[in-house]
């Protein structure tokens, strides 16, 4: 994600933050309108008073979000369906609708940016084969760049796209200046006519074909924050920046539209009636400067969409809501993942579908009008609820415009869904309960987030992402009515000052060796037989077959006698060394004996090394080490095994625990302490708060400084709890608060620290729980060269 680098000083600057998306409507909005009416014969008829109805919304809808900008100044407007006053439901809904909002932002736009290409360059709209146009292969090309652009940072993307909206408002005045020279000044007649029985549907499908004008009003109510002044400044200047995009919106509408009507064919398929009226409006070259910015502006929409889903990515894995690797930032700090997710799907629709953005633009405006008119409607419930508490007859009425801001865009909803169900609209009823079920389970899996970083995820979707002054996220599903801060925010859960694991003793007695009978496995003998000798455990050594023959088989007899012969070995070896050993042949998949033998025989503990026969690494290859968390509850010690089969002098002088103020860490203590006792060793306590450092975020450094400090502090009170129960039996302790994020930080403290293991538990998540939620530990297992002991937890703890 982006940072911010200064703040937004006027309302100028705020429209060229904020207004590419609704600055670009006018591109592509005339095109399908003017064919409908057009081919229908009704142009002279409904043409006024459909772009008048547009106009009306327009004004009702940026007089609603005047409102949210005076109660919401700290950038989480959005709609106005907040998970704190509606539940769960609203942000899951909004969130999912709102993916899908930046998906089609981002394919809209690109179609559009295609099409300015080849009115220009004809030769792009001819078929290459099976019907595949060249442009489709333009849109996917540019479709990667823009993904590889804001993958790279919100400077990179500044740089690129940072001029585009200005140059699109230049262009936009341009045409309206031009016009009224060449024409004069006349708007659109209302015609009555529109309205009786066999105009209206025309009328009114004329509307909604316009109405994607609005994309991207609601930008401005995430934007409050980002301005100089006091709270009522910051929401003055953000109405201002909006008025300033969607009045030259309007303008453009209402002056340069009817000049589109009368002067372009929108039945010429090989030129947009924009290019068109462009091109008898302004001067050479200024038509071909005019495409130019155009095109600019246009992919700008499109990564400010890519920009925006990874915001809300972001927001989202903080809230716990998507999996972690939606959320996980790259070298240049920002969610890659989800811009290349959000590009195949485009790319792949562009395959199925083609480039003509009439085909994407009733989808896009029926998804923008279930986002207003949920803010409707959120904003007449709030203000009915101030009323109740506090009469005020200026309040009273205006509810009576949020009421009609409401039912203007739940009908233009209910109209597109209507008009064009069968041409897409029916996709919300697929992809809207997918989304919301996959945030359901994500956040049953995980859980609820803590206070802070539900707080934080808010910020995250409602930041700057950089495009020039930054482009916000619109619509983060959170409306409070006081912002919170670090005073009000909580640990949870709170750090324990008492736990039951804190002064358990673990006993492990009975110790299993996995073998295979290659060189890699066996690097896991010497730790085990340094264990054994050191307490006296009891050794056995397992092996097993995988295959599915039975025991009479020649097959199975040659291998199991093959294998018998290694065992024998190996155990001839160590009863030299003063083992009294049992070696374990079974059939099947090892981690099925090993279950099977934990069950027989009450072992205490397996040893592993991380590489099997193949030499390839077992965890990230779905292995042994992945299917034994998976099914045993026994710790499982992990042996670094490298790529030549060697491994670390076995030694335990220090120990790494990471944990994370919850009672699940804790659960490694009790073998913590028995191992430090056994060897004398260091226990190295490490917490990575949960809070990100302040240059993480957008949000006020200062803000993010008090919540870190307070983190801090709670997680040393936690670790210093901690510590003096082990120091109580006389181990040495030392404690650790550092990092930002926690794999990275323990990996790189194991190897500041030179420690020999590192210690911690693991969810036992298989199956879809193991990708959708994912598990730090198996992280750490895959990111160090350290050893680990890993504890996996099956039950809840008490």
């Amino acid at each position: 994600m982006g940072h911010v680098s200064h703040k937004l000083n006027n309302a100028f600057e705020g429209a060229l933050a904020g207004g590419g998306d609704p600055a670009t409507s006018p591109l592509y909005v005339f095109g399908p309108f003017l064919r409908l009416i057009v081919v229908a014969g009704v142009a002279q008829i409904t043409f006024g008073a459909s772009i008048w109805l547009v106009i009306l919304t327009v004004a009702v809808v940026s007089a609603m979000y005047r409102l949210v900008m005076q109660w919401v100044t700290d950038g989480s407007g959005g709609s106005g369906l907040s998970e704190e006053e509606f539940g769960p439901w609203a942000a899951k809904i909004n969130a999912a609708i709102t993916f899908v909002e930046y998906t089609l932002t981002f394919l809209v736009s690109m179609a559009a940016m295609v099409t300015f290409i080849a009115d220009r360059i004809p030769f792009l709209n001819e078929t290459l084969f099976l019907g595949l146009q060249w442009r489709t292969l333009v849109a996917i090309l540019l479709s990667v760049v823009t993904g590889w652009l804001v993958n790279r940072g919100p400077k990179m993307a500044a740089r690129t796209f940072g001029p585009a909206t200005a140059g699109v408002l230049l262009l936009l005045w341009a045409m309206i200046v031009s016009t009224i020279i060449q024409y004069g000044f006349h708007l659109p007649d209302f015609n009555l006519a529109a309205f009786s029985a066999e105009n209206i549907e025309y009328t009114l499908g004329g509307y909604v074909r316009i109405l994607a004008v609005m994309t991207g009003i609601e930008v401005f109510a995430n934007m409050v924050a980002a301005y100089n002044g006091t709270e009522a400044e910051k929401g003055k200047k953000a109405f201002s920046s909006l008025l300033i995009i969607m009045g030259t919106t309007g303008a453009t509408m209402l002056i340069v539209g009817p000049v589109i009507h009368k002067l372009a064919d929108p039945m010429n398929e090989e030129v947009s009636v924009f290019t068109q009226t462009m091109d008898q409006l302004l001067p050479a070259p200024l038509p071909w400067l005019g495409t130019l910015v155009g095109i600019a502006v246009l992919m700008s929409a499109s990564a400010a969409a890519a920009q925006g889903l990874q915001n809300l990515s972001l927001g989202l894995s903080e809230r716990r809501y998507v999996p972690p690797v939606l959320g996980k930032r790259n070298e240049f700090q920002v969610a890659d993942k989800p811009v290349w997710l959000q590009v195949g799907i485009v790319a792949i629709v562009f395959l199925f579908f083609g480039t003509n953005e009439e085909t994407y633009l009733a989808i896009y405006a029926a998804g923008v009008f279930v986002l207003l008119s949920m803010t409707g409607w959120a904003v007449t419930k709030r203000l009915l609820r101030q009323v109740k508490e506090e009469f005020q007859l200026s309040k009273a009425l205006l509810i009576a415009g949020t009421i009609l801001a409401a039912l203007l865009t739940t009908g233009a909803t209910t109209i597109i869904f209507v008009e064009r169900f069968s041409e897409g609209a029916w996709t919300y009823f697929i992809f809207i309960p997918a989304l919301y079920a996959m945030f359901s389970y994500t956040r049953k899996r995980m859980g609820e987030p803590t206070e802070e970083m539900d707080y934080l995820g808010r910020l995250d979707a409602t930041s700057l992402a950089g495009f020039g002054f930054g482009q916000l996220n619109r619509a983060s599903g959170t409306v409070t009515e006081k912002p919170a801060t670090p005073e009000d925010l909580r640990w949870e859960p709170a750090p324990k000052t008492e736990s039951k694991w804190r002064h358990q003793e673990a006993v492990l007695d009975k110790v299993a060796v996995l073998l295979d009978g290659s060189k890699y496995a066996e690097e896991a003998l010497p730790w085990a037989t340094l264990y054994c000798k050191r307490t006296g455990a009891n050794l056995t050594i397992l092996s097993s077959i995988k295959t599915k023959l039975t025991n009479a088989d020649e097959e199975f007899e040659k291998e199991f006698s093959k294998r018998k012969e290694y065992l024998d070995g190996v155990k001839k070896k160590l009863e030299n060394e003063g083992f009294d050993i049992e070696p374990v042949i079974r059939p099947g998949f090892i981690a099925d004996a090993t279950q099977m033998l934990i069950q027989e025989r009450d072992i205490d503990i397996v040893v592993t090394s991380t590489r099997g026969k193949s030499g390839e690494l077992n965890w990230t290859s779905g292995g042994l080490s992945q299917k034994l968390i998976q099914k045993i509850s026994q710790p499982i010690f992990f042996v670094q095994t490298t790529a030549d089969g060697k491994s670390a002098e076995p030694r335990l002088n220090k120990i790494l625990v990471p944990l994370d103020g919850s009672i699940y860490s804790e659960r490694v203590l009790p073998y913590a302490r028995s191992l430090a006792q056994g060897f004398d060793a260091e226990i190295i306590l490490l917490t990575v708060p949960a809070v990100p450092e302040p240059e993480d975020y957008s949000a006020p450094a200062g803000l993010i400084e008090d919540i870190r400090t307070k983190a801090e502090a709670e997680m040393e009170h936690f670790l210093n709890a901690v510590a003096r129960s082990l120091r109580e039996s006389g181990i040495k302790v030392r404690t650790m608060v550092k990092g930002t994020l926690p794999v990275r930080t323990i990996v790189s403290v194991g190897e500041e620290e030179d420690v020999d293991i590192i210690m911690s538990t693991s969810r036992g998540r298989g199956g879809l729980d193991l990708f959708m939620v994912g598990s730090k530990a198996q992280r750490v297992v895959e990111q160090t060269e350290k050893n680990v002991f890993m504890v996996p937890i099956r039950n809840k703890p008490s």
